[in-house]
């Protein structure tokens, strides 16, 4: 439970269908972080929303420190991405190691035969017995991309009581049982970031230091300097504290050098990339090739794409249409209509054309 509405509806729906029920928050923060936590999912606040609701719901609740962990594991991933040239997704490492990897182990301890959550998904059970993921009935809401690395001794343990609702209907849940999160404003930003400044947190947390670095184009040609690569991230215009007649767009991270590659918007464009540490959900082996709707981030719409699993756990993903700002380190999800067919890691291009002189 994070203490936000979509939680707190799920435990009420869960004991109106008969479950018995019990309430866990994972308290994911250090103590010399809370004030960073203050107002965010997991933070002291959510503990206190969380605990009320349990208590108006008569379901007992338990608060686990699981900060140690989400320090190491997804905390020091965000950072050790950026480090690398790549753009990290925290959301989908903290599901699949902790909400869906150290809970269900904490669940099953307490003789939890599930584990439920808020999140707007689906899942299903096929005629070959593995367990389907598919997109949440709320198209606007649906958070299927987030759990697209879930396994399927995972999958096989979750409930997603939200997963035919809308939000609409989550608010009037929680209105009817009278908890105080019925109308509680959702975050949209990473629950560790303050105010979208990834840098700052990086800095004031001294996961980096300020090395400098140089600005180039892809003629080799130095526009400026940088205090790092991880305060940049593909396709950003802003920030960039160059002057230039055209606009210029960031197209590449050289962590090898401390290079930032700078160039036009078109440079952007690109339509074929490969994804590593793929996970496939509805078979154990994939087939040759597959056609897919390919979602490089979670706001995009997708795009029609053709797969082809590679030897090693990766694949190679071809775009139909090309997109623009294709990142690495993010998650790149393919579907099947509402099916979750599986996804990987978008991976850094081991010599691109638009940096090898710069290189």
């Amino acid at each position: 439970m994070s203490g936000g509405v979509d939680s707190s509806a799920t435990a009420a729906l869960l004991l109106e269908q008969g479950y018995d029920v019990v309430g866990i928050t994972l308290k994911l923060w250090p103590q010399d972080c809370v004030s960073r936590a203050e107002d965010k999912c997991c933070g002291p606040q959510a503990v206190m929303d969380a605990r009320s609701v349990c208590h108006k719901l008569n379901v007992p609740y338990y608060l686990i420190d699981e900060s140690a962990d989400f320090q190491k594991v997804v905390i020091q991933y965000f950072a050790d991405e950026y480090r690398a040239g790549r753009t990290p997704n925290p959301c989908v490492m903290c599901n699949e190691r902790l909400k869906f990897g150290s809970l269900i182990t904490r669940a099953r301890q307490l003789g939890g035969e599930f584990i439920a959550t808020g999140h707007f998904a689906r899942v299903e059970k096929a005629a070959n017995g593995r367990t389907l993921l598919k997109r949440g009935r709320d198209s606007r809401k649906d958070q299927s991309y987030f759990l697209f690395s879930l396994k399927q001794d995972q999958l096989s343990f979750v409930i997603f009581p939200l997963g035919e609702k809308t939000k609409a209907d989550t608010r009037e849940v929680a209105r009817e049982c009278q908890l105080k999160t019925a109308d509680k404003e959702e975050s949209m930003e990473i629950c560790f970031v303050p105010d979208k400044d990834y840098g700052k947190f990086l800095s004031s947390a001294k996961l980096v230091t300020p090395h400098r670095g140089e600005i180039m184009d892809i003629h080799g040609k130095v526009l400026g300097h940088h205090e790092g690569i991880e305060y940049y991230t593909i396709g950003q215009r802003k920030g960039l504290g160059i002057s230039s007649p055209r606009p210029l767009y960031v197209i590449d991270l050289l962590p090898e050098s401390n290079r930032v590659i700078v160039g036009d918007e078109t440079l952007l464009e690109k339509s074929e990339f490969i994804i590593e540490r793929c996970n496939w959900i509805p078979f154990e082996e994939p087939p040759e090739s597959l056609e897919v709707t390919a979602k490089i981030r979670y706001n995009h719409p997708g795009v029609a794409a053709t797969v082809i699993p590679l030897p090693g756990g990766s694949a190679s993903v071809r775009l139909h249409v090309p997109q623009r700002a294709i990142t690495p380190g993010q998650a790149c999800v393919l579907y099947q209509d509402d099916l979750v067919v599986g996804g990987g890691w978008i991976a850094r291009e081991k010599a691109s054309q638009t940096t090898s002189v710069a290189a």
